[in-house]
């Protein structure tokens, strides 16, 4: 089931974590924070809309690092009920995708509910003060890659962040599979 994350809550602190990452290392947020801006995605191994897009996330993610962002992805699925969303798949499909950023499991999903993450993908970008500037869509496709000259709206939103430490006023959320939650 499709879910849609809120609007932009302008100047919310980011929670700091702690969480392995494929790389077999703890990573915490400060590490990878960069001197422009953070950006904290939530993504999955299975979901269609991550599918459709993970060159263009890889893509972004590695043009916003080159501006100065740091760029850091969580898995937080219940993998009890979606295995393939597990710790190991997590591993494969970070080396298939070549992501330039770590890719960090969110097995408590502590995280994800301090982020009040909605689904994936889930995009927050932050300014160098660790507030949010953005919380929008990647770019105009769904759970099917759109055209490869679609704006690029996370990017053009955090390189925005990364010049002037603030994001567009008018952003367009995010649409993806819900966050698989655990039982409670």
């Amino acid at each position: 089931m499709a879910a849609i994350p809120p609007v932009c809550d302008f100047g919310w602190k980011a929670p700091e974590f702690t969480l392995p990452g494929t790389d077999g290392r703890d990573h915490r947020l400060s590490e990878f924070a960069g001197p422009k801006g953070t950006l904290v995605m939530f993504i999955c191994n299975h979901c269609p809309y991550v599918l459709a897009v993970i060159d263009r996330i890889v893509r972004d993610g590695r043009d916003l690092q080159a501006l100065g962002i740091g760029v850091v992805a969580i898995c937080a699925n219940d993998a009890t009920t979606h295995p393939a969303d597990s710790f190991d798949n997590m591993k494969v499909k970070a080396a298939e995708w070549g992501l330039p950023f770590p890719y960090l499991r969110d097995e408590s999903q502590n995280v994800a509910h301090a982020y009040d993450a909605a689904c994936t993908p889930d995009f927050f970008g932050f300014n160098a003060d660790m507030e949010l500037q953005y919380r929008g869509r990647l770019d105009a496709s769904r759970n099917k890659a759109g055209p490869e000259d679609l704006r690029r709206d996370l990017y053009e939103a955090m390189k925005q962040v990364a010049e002037t430490g603030f994001g567009p006023k008018e952003q367009v959320p995010s649409m993806g599979c819900s966050i698989k939650w655990k039982a409670a």
